[in-house]
């Protein structure tokens, strides 16, 4: 190691070679002392500068020409060194509150790991304003599918016309479009030819996958929407995405009852994984290394360990369940045909809580049917949950204490099936993607209904800074 030296100009060519010598030795690692004292005495040197001015930036620039690796070493630590004093001075003028602001980082992310957390935030959620709801429109058929970024800028959607859309959140502009293809054009075609199903967005806005019942996968550049890759493998239509958080690992579900991992960075596939006794309807990820499904009509919810290569079972709905999302690590919530949703922890094989007609029925008196859950969301290690149906309604959920209830909080209208729901990551809204018809099927048609998505602002109300909570089994 070696200073960050600076010329002497003057006549002591004595004291320079001095200099130069206690320099050499301190570089040697022989004496702390003396490396100290050379830098004193080097950095005090440049006051002692005599001689016409000099230019200070071609100054610095010749001497660190002039300097040597080691010499450069010296330097760069010297810089750093500063850096960490001055941060040191800065957090004891701050006192403790930026300590306890670190330590309260540390556990909330600890908690999230094991499951554990859950913000308190949806009791302070306001009701909306009809007036606040902005519809986008820019499919011609139903909404199946849609994203939000990391960064809560931008919604991707995707529809039963094959197309793909990037909006912008503050404006409600499309900013890009991937148009659909008609049948048979495949060979020639960029983008998908059949009807999207689903779609997933990277933790870091990187990639966008789409899913559609031509058994493809599409990999996308999320920025651009060029398109990268085509994955092939399923047999039957790919009905469920996610990526692992954190990572540019994919998981895929299929009607064809299995589930697919992939390496979207290699271009890879990894592996398959079967259980499922019918069609798969939904998929959901979080950072840890496995992932969530809904079996449709064998009734079952299923948790895959991928490193273990097992899965666990969990029964409770009496339908086919069509859809379900992590609330966090442990925590999971689903949807269900006979009009019940339902919360579940990864630890008990049945529901912590059911909720049956959670929004309502429909049809003659004695004949009445529930309106099928077609969509949940939530907000992740939250007490939020929000649910869709055909019931012209999206409905907010509080969670209770433990995950062991679910109290109804308000419901928003939209017109038409509620296909897909998301909240942003900072919880400030919710998108809605709604159509004339089921994203699976054509059972019926609200011919009222705008194909689009409905951006609808969630405001809450002046209240204690959140509280969290955790939870145990």
């Amino acid at each position: 190691m070696s200073s960050f030296f600076i010329k002497k100009k003057g006549n002591a060519k004595t004291d320079e070679n001095a200099v130069a010598k206690k320099r050499k030795a301190a570089a040697s690692g022989k004496s702390r002392g003396a490396l100290k004292k050379v830098l004193n005495e080097e950095i005090s040197s440049e006051s002692e500068t005599e001689g016409p001015p000099v230019n200070k930036k071609s100054k610095a620039e010749d001497e660190y020409l002039e300097e040597t690796a080691q010499e450069k070493k010296l330097r760069l630590a010297k810089l750093y060194l500063d850096q960490l004093r001055a941060e040191e001075e800065k957090t004891a003028e701050d006192g403790s509150c930026e300590t306890d602001v670190i330590a309260g980082r540390l556990q909330e992310e600890v908690l999230e790991q094991r499951g554990k957390l859950q913000r308190l935030v949806a009791q302070d959620y306001l009701v909306p304003d009809a007036a606040d709801l902005r519809l986008l429109r820019g499919h011609k058929l139903p909404v199946t599918c849609l994203v939000v970024s990391p960064d809560d800028k931008f919604i991707f959607s995707a529809s039963k016309d094959c197309s793909i859309i990037k909006w912008d959140v503050e404006s409600g502009r499309k900013l890009r479009t991937v148009p659909g293809g008609r049948k048979g054009t495949e060979d020639r075609h960029v983008g998908h030819t059949a009807h999207i199903l689903c779609m997933a967005i990277s933790s870091d806005g990187k990639y966008l996958a789409t899913g559609d019942m031509n058994k493809l996968i599409m990999i996308w550049e999320a920025t651009t929407c060029k398109h990268l890759y085509k994955f092939t493998g399923h047999r039957d239509a790919v009905s469920g995405l996610s990526f692992r958080k954190g990572t540019h690992d994919l998981y895929s579900a299929s009607h064809d009852r299995s589930i697919k991992v992939w390496n979207v960075d290699e271009n890879a596939y990894v592996e398959t994984m079967f259980g499922h006794q019918d069609v798969i309807t939904g998929l959901d990820s979080l950072s840890r290394e496995r992932c969530v499904t809904a079996g449709g009509r064998d009734q079952t919810v299923r948790v895959w360990k991928i490193a273990e290569e097992s899965q666990l079972v969990f029964h409770g709905h009496e339908g086919s369940i069509d859809c379900i999302q992590l609330i966090n690590e442990e925590h999971m919530i689903s949807g269900a045909d006979d009009g019940s949703l339902a919360l579940w922890s990864v630890n008990k094989k049945k529901p912590l809580c059911t909720v049956k007609r959670a929004h309502g029925c429909h049809g003659d008196e004695g004949l009445e049917q529930p309106y099928w859950i077609s969509a949940v969301t939530a907000l992740h290690n939250t007490d939020a949950v929000a649910s869709g149906s055909h019931n012209s309604k999206v409905q907010l959920w509080r969670c209770g204490e433990g995950y062991r209830s679910l109290q109804p909080l308000f419901s928003i209208p939209v017109v038409g099936f509620v296909n897909s729901l998301k909240f942003s990551n900072s919880g400030n809204f919710l998108v809605a993607g709604v159509g004339q018809e089921h994203r699976l099927g054509r059972w019926w048609r609200i011919k009222e209904a705008k194909n689009g998505l409905y951006i609808i602002p969630l405001k809450k109300r002046d209240s204690e800074p959140e509280q969290s909570s955790t939870n145990g089994e």
